[in-house]
């Protein structure tokens, strides 16, 4: 599906170029993790929901980003017996990279497109993937 080539090619882009900035050790698997991660983190359920993968992968996920040195398990202040991921300087490093690199993929598209009708390929490509998720159930 188009869809998924594009997705193919922004990953290759990404994370070719995370590579080159010291980043080299992470996958684009790593990113059902760290691209639904913020800065106070999150607990793995809610990294789940959001991804749309099960707990299972997400903690396996967890674990070897936090052997990589990406994140850390943290307790949940809201409850203790809970445990946040959040990310180590080194993950909000990564983080910060992946968001301006991310954002020059954006900007080189709007460009090339114009702003206009890439503002509505993105509003067209949301909804499309929005009602794919709910007939999927996530």
């Amino acid at each position: 599906m188009l869809a998924g080539r594009l997705l193919f090619a922004v990953q290759r882009e990404l994370f070719t170029a995370l590579a080159a900035e010291g980043f080299g050790d992470l996958s684009p698997r790593h990113g059902a993790v760290l691209a639904y991660l913020g800065p106070d983190g999150a607990r793995a359920t809610e990294l789940s929901r959001r991804s749309g993968r099960r707990k299972q992968v997400i903690g396996t996920m967890v674990d070897e980003l936090a052997t990589l040195g990406y994140v850390e398990r943290r307790p949940d202040p809201a409850d203790r017996r809970a445990k946040l991921v959040c990310p180590t300087e080194r993950g909000q490093a990564m983080i910060a990279a992946s968001t301006r690199i991310l954002a020059a993929i954006e900007d080189r598209h709007a460009q090339r497109l114009g702003r206009n009708a890439y503002a509505e390929f993105k509003r067209v490509l949301t909804d499309v993937t929005d009602e794919q998720r709910r007939f999927a159930g996530h």
